[in-house]
């Protein structure tokens, strides 16, 4: 087995910071941050939640570059990912604690209704990072940190994936990513069919029981993270012509365009589900390829603000929220109040990346992390 450490692949760090920013326009979408703004731009806003598809597949992807083909230390990997995850992760918890605690025991909202009867279950499941696993508890606390919860369920089944998976052929890759496209939108279907909630929904339901279970628990969102693994080892396995790099890149970005036009006239199990998983797929191994065009992704800058895109996504709904309504909850959309809110959620992730992440990351491992390449964790959004 071949233990040597393979060339930064730049671009991905890059490309993780566009990717939640894309989120940070949603959530800044829904506190109607952006009502003055253009149509198109709304609608582009809209959908920031598919993000997270993007870092399911980026995860399996990345996770399979880094380890296969070498010698894998169980022990070593979760050390490194809950050094990376847990420190900013817990974090985040303790800044929104105050928030989410008065609120849910000071207030009679009846979406609160499921955390003030289940309050000590939920705030034990988000500490252990469990909680995507019950439907009316994945938003809990923090609700962002659904995709972490999810994420940490990818990592349990990757050692177990990353020798199956080795062995399948070319073909046999290539109908995993077409599975892990498949079987999110057959559920997305089966929902829309049956209706099991009995309404239609929409993307302003969130306490819905087989929806939250359709949009966060992790064995429906495992097909995306097999997907990203199955294109990790076709990158691996090389003798790719270079000329692909730019036809996968403008093909993922022109289809993920191309839904987004039509997002109003789809149902929005099925956006939520997977639908842009070729796209992402797409580009991220084209982006993996290289290509001159995109040469500007391996900036220092860029690269930084990837590497602090864990910490963006954690993060950014308190900062813009703060930003947006500040302390007594008189809300400001001023073009200035609204850039002024990304900005900071970005500095702040930023910041926290340089002085908590970093710091902790290290100190739990015991020694600096191996790459700028860290393994993408989840920044996703709703």
């Amino acid at each position: 087995m071949n233990d040597s450490k393979r060339p930064l692949l730049p671009a991905l760090t890059s490309a993780r910071y566009f990717a939640a920013l894309h989120v940070v326009l949603f959530h800044t979408w829904t506190f109607k941050g952006f009502a003055q703004a253009p149509a198109w731009f709304q609608q582009f806003a809209s959908v920031g939640y598919v993000a997270v598809s993007f870092f399911f597949i980026l995860s399996g992807f990345v996770l399979v570059y880094t380890y296969g083909g070498k010698d894998f230390d169980l022990g070593r990997f979760w050390r490194a990912r809950l050094a990376r995850l847990y420190p900013v992760y817990l974090l985040s918890l303790l800044l929104t604690a105050p928030f989410f605690f008065y609120v849910v025991l000071k207030t009679d909202s009846p979406q609160l209704a499921y955390y003030r009867s289940h309050l000590a279950s939920t705030s034990v499941l988000v500490l252990a990072m469990q909680q995507a696993w019950v439907p009316m508890a994945a938003m809990g606390w923090n609700p962002v940190a659904w995709a972490v919860s999810t994420e940490v369920f990818f990592y349990m089944v990757f050692p177990f994936l990353l020798s199956r998976l080795s062995r399948l052929s070319d073909r046999g890759l290539a109908t995993i990513a077409l599975l892990g496209w498949m079987m999110p939108l057959a559920a997305a279907l089966a929902y829309m069919v049956w209706l099991p909630d009995g309404v239609y929904p929409d993307s302003n339901q969130d306490m819905l029981f087989w929806l939250s279970a359709l949009k966060f628990n992790p064995l429906v969102r495992l097909p995306e993270f097999m997907a990203g693994a199955a294109c990790g080892f076709w990158f691996l396995r090389g003798k790719h012509n270079p000329q692909l790099a730019a036809r996968l890149v403008l093909g993922g970005t022109s289809l993920a365009l191309l839904i987004t036009v039509f997002s109003p006239w789809i149902a929005y199990p099925i956006l939520h589900s997977g639908l842009y998983a070729p796209a992402f797929a797409a580009i991220i191994c084209g982006l993996a390829l290289g290509m001159p065009a995109v040469a500007f992704l391996e900036s220092r800058w860029l690269r930084l603000l990837g590497d602090s895109s864990y910490c963006l996504y954690l993060f950014h709904p308190m900062v813009i929220g703060i930003v947006l309504y500040g302390i007594h909850g008189r809300p400001s959309f001023s073009l200035v109040r609204v850039v002024g809110a990304i900005l900071a959620a970005t500095l702040v992730g930023m910041l926290l990346y340089r002085y908590v992440e970093e710091p902790a990351r290290t100190w739990l491992r015991g020694k600096p992390p191996a790459s700028a390449l860290a393994v993408a964790a989840p920044t996703a959004g709703k």
